[in-house]
């Protein structure tokens, strides 16, 4: 277990963060098609392989999440996907869920699928490099949603799944999703989340899984993006506060928030405030997708031969994360 304590420090700490590369072929697909750029296997890894090179990739990334198709692919430079991100000091990682479908008896609520077979392929993505895992669960909020039964089902499928990749010798990231679709406002989001979170470690506990080797990947408090209530960051941090310090075990060394729709510059901004107020144990960093990748993916669109230009935007959104993490950024520093 000593192991996994020093992988999981290695991915948080020292202002580091997550890049979260893990895009399905299908996601990383819609992602292409919206900057007319043709989504081919060689185009999906001249982005990545970008990205990776760049020289925030040493400073500001402690860890990054790859899909199937990425961890297996050799770069134009002949290492493999794990040996590049190995070479800047970071950490590869896996997505080892296989997506959302449709809950039975509650056709409008989602479970995470992949348990069957999940050892087996734990033990092949070891050989091929990662050290560390993800397995995102989804939750809808509404009047009648989440229900008991998606909470108590997804929650067992996170443990069942953090303890098989204990087992396997690596990190599991444990991903709670509480959607910020929907009219409702950010203190339905702290009751749902806290009820989401706190069944979730219940059932972590009772599989026996060691919580010092985890990595809880939230949503933080956030008003739906189809409410009109406007919070400032300083409210979301304190409301995001409140839901961990209340439904978190003081075990859990680090939380490395997702963006879940926010802009990178609200993604940094409130990151930033969480941690200027922080007054817990818990590291709390980045587990970024989008807000990491966005502005860069706009630039390489226009010329996807330009690999400075497009590393310089990526470079600024990781460094922008970065201070975020440290509770050192500022609007003056974002804008320069």
């Amino acid at each position: 277990m000593s192991e996994l304590y020093s992988i999981t420090e290695k991915i948080i700490s020292n202002g580091k963060g997550i890049l979260a590369a893990d895009e399905s072929t299908g996601t990383m697909t819609k992602r292409l098609e919206t900057v007319n750029v043709k989504s081919t296997a060689e185009n999906r890894l001249l982005f990545r392989e970008t990205l990776l090179s760049s020289e925030s990739m040493k400073d500001c990334i402690g860890g990054v999440i790859l899909y199937d198709e990425t961890i297996k692919q050799t770069t134009f430079n002949k290492k493999t996907i794990p040996e590049l991100i190995e070479s800047s000091g970071a950490v590869p990682g896996i997505k080892v869920d296989t997506g959302a479908k449709v809950l039975a008896n509650s056709k409008d609520e989602k479970i995470t699928e992949g348990l069957d077979g999940l050892r087996e392929r734990l033990k092949e993505y070891y050989k091929l490099g990662a050290r560390f895992t993800k397995w995102r669960a989804v939750y809808v909020i509404s009047e009648k949603f989440p229900s008991k039964l998606a909470i108590h089902t997804n929650a067992q499928a996170l443990a069942r799944y953090a303890a098989l990749v204990q087992e396997s010798g690596m990190v599991p990231i444990v991903e709670p999703e509480v959607l910020m679709d929907g009219k409702h406002k950010a203190e339905d989001c702290l009751e749902k989340t806290s009820e989401v979170l706190k069944k979730c470690y219940d059932e972590l506990i009772l599989n026996k899984v060691d919580l010092k080797g985890t990595i809880l990947k939230p949503n933080m408090i956030l008003p739906g993006s189809a409410s009109n209530q406007k919070l400032e960051a300083k409210k979301i941090a304190e409301l995001t506060l409140k839901c961990l310090k209340e439904s978190v075990p003081t075990e859990v060394p680090g939380i490395a928030f997702l963006s879940g729709g926010q802009t990178e510059k609200e993604a940094a901004k409130n990151l930033n405030e969480i941690n200027k107020l922080n007054n817990t144990n818990f590291i709390m960093t980045y587990s970024y997708g989008r807000a990491l990748q966005q502005s860069a993916l706009k630039f390489w669109s226009k010329d996807i031969n330009n690999i400075n230009g497009t590393q310089k935007m990526f470079d600024h959104r990781a460094k922008m994360c970065s201070l975020a993490a440290q509770g050192k950024w500022t609007e003056e520093i974002e804008n320069k």
